[in-house]
């Protein structure tokens, strides 16, 4: 399992300003010191936070690998082969959404052409290609037709269910990335995973990536980076011991 911390946030609070810190680029420095297998940022049309130059320095200094998350539009496509990153991850994306609200529409025959059109571009250039989609059958069985190396599965309504149907979300992870694997595909996961409900997610045994940001970012300005993705990635790899702990939530049964 690996743990890819996502730092757009570092950039969202520097925005707030509108000045020069906190740098992202130190920021993925001090991850990648604290335990991070790769960095995740996202280069949104608008530019709300990570800006261009951020990627570019990233490129040049993180040591593990630069997950480039990008809408399908076409210019954003373009920027990607650009930077040239290790993987890009095409997203849904909307202007006045907060953050990413759901995956990739892949059955809508306008996105999977969009889609699609991009993951040949991308791969034709030799960056690996996934795709944000929720965990639904449809949405994987399109996605192994389009050739794409990997797939994120939509942790969301998961992340944001009650406990009641708390089970019913996981189940559903369970099986999309099961069927995922099957398809020859390497499974992702994110969206909403913290520190308290990340473990059943990260003992998923077909699921060999999460990537998180928020809650990380969140700890880190209590305790430091190094710390925060430290004690994030020990409950990512102690997560297929400690699912069944006293006090933490069980997965149904089969699981």
């Amino acid at each position: 399992m690996r743990l890819y911390v996502n730092i757009d946030h570092v950039a969202t609070v520097r925005e707030a300003r509108k000045t020069d810190e906190p740098d992202p680029v130190r920021a993925a420095v001090l991850a990648e010191l604290g335990g991070a297998e790769g960095i995740t940022v996202h280069l949104r049309e608008d530019r709300r936070h990570v800006n261009d130059r951020d990627v570019r320095l990233l490129m040049e200094t993180v040591r593990t690998g630069v997950n480039l998350e990008l809408s399908t539009d076409p210019a954003m496509v373009a920027k990607g082969l650009e930077l040239a990153p290790f993987q890009v991850t095409l997203v849904p994306e909307r202007r006045d959404e907060i953050t990413t609200e759901g995956g990739l529409a892949l059955t809508d025959p306008g996105v999977r052409s969009r889609v699609e059109r991009g993951v040949g571009e991308l791969q034709a250039q030799e960056i690996r290609v996934s795709l944000f989609i929720d965990p639904a059958a449809g949405a994987l069985d399109v996605a192994a037709g389009l050739g794409v190396e990997a797939i994120e599965l939509h942790t969301g309504e998961y992340a944001n269910a009650g406990r009641a149907s708390k089970a019913h979300e996981l189940e559903r992870l369970v099986v999309a990335a099961d069927h995922g694997e099957s398809l020859g595909l390497a499974v992702h996961a994110g969206h909403g995973l913290t520190y308290e409900n990340v473990i059943p997610v990260a003992a998923i045994p077909s699921i060999e990536e999460v990537n998180i940001g928020h809650s990380i970012m969140s700890r880190a300005i209590l305790v430091g980076m190094e710390r925060a993705v430290r004690e994030m990635r020990d409950l990512v790899l102690q997560a297929p011991e400690r699912v069944r702990e006293p006090g933490i939530w069980v997965p149904p049964q089969g699981f």
